[in-house]
């Protein structure tokens, strides 16, 4: 039997028939399908209009909601949650840890792999000193979430959950599109108040700095941090 850190995020889940479980941030519903073939009952929701619709299409016969995780509140109680990729896109994690909260059963857990501390920092140090020298602030501009294993376990704790795992691991994955394509993907943050001529300079300046650390033998690589979870709530 692989360790649990090696497993699968779903494997993790261990789904069970007739166990509700909701998908926090499900995207285009690919996972929640898979947790719905195990013959559990999926509620999946996002905030992401774009995305319902996508998952609305490919599986129509699940439930997909558009909701803020932040603000959802459910009658239903649920035997797990679980979130995939999605919570450190919640600036507000205390009020999305409330909301997981208050959607379980008591005894029930939340399975969840999202970045953690350090995901991407050789860039983002990068963009946030090359912006320091130009005169502009980085307050405000860094749009995720990304706790450390203690920060996330005191919150959990605060919330009410038992931590039952949680692992950070670091990687250096592949980055087919490149750094500056990465860069311009979320320039409607990083530069949002930067004319696209001094974005484009900036991004330029960005790549040769990094690239002693990030481009090896013809391959632009990114540096990820991730923290996996299970906790239970007492």
């Amino acid at each position: 039997m692989l360790p649990i850190q090696s497993m699968p995020l779903l494997t993790m889940l261990q789904p069970s028939p007739g166990e509700r479980i909701l998908d926090l941030g499900c995207g285009n519903g690919i996972l929640t399908a898979k947790i719905a073939a195990t013959g559990a009952i999926t509620t999946g929701i996002d905030f992401s209009k774009e995305s319902i619709a996508q998952a609305m299409e490919k599986h129509p016969g699940l439930d997909f909601q558009i909701a803020d995780a932040a603000h959802y509140r459910t009658k239903e109680r649920y035997d797990a949650v679980f979130s995939h990729a999605a919570f450190h896109w919640m600036a507000d994690a205390p009020a999305a840890l409330k909301t997981v909260q208050l959607a379980l059963k008591k005894g029930g857990r939340l399975v969840t792999e999202f970045a953690g501390s350090g995901n991407t920092a050789i860039l983002l140090h990068a963009v946030r000193d090359e912006l320091l020298t130009r005169g502009y602030t980085w307050e405000g501009r860094n749009p995720w979430y990304h706790p450390t294993v203690g920060e996330f376990s005191s919150l959990l704790e605060q919330h009410g959950f038992r931590v039952l795992f949680i692992q950070h691991t670091d990687t250096m994955r592949p980055l087919k599109q490149g750094v500056r394509q990465w860069l311009s993907s979320f320039a409607s943050y990083l530069f949002h108040d930067i004319e696209r001529a001094e974005q484009e300079m900036i991004m330029g300046i960005v790549e040769k700095k990094v690239e002693p650390l990030l481009y090896h033998d013809g391959q632009w690589n990114l540096d990820i941090s991730r923290l996996r979870v299970v906790a239970v709530k007492g």
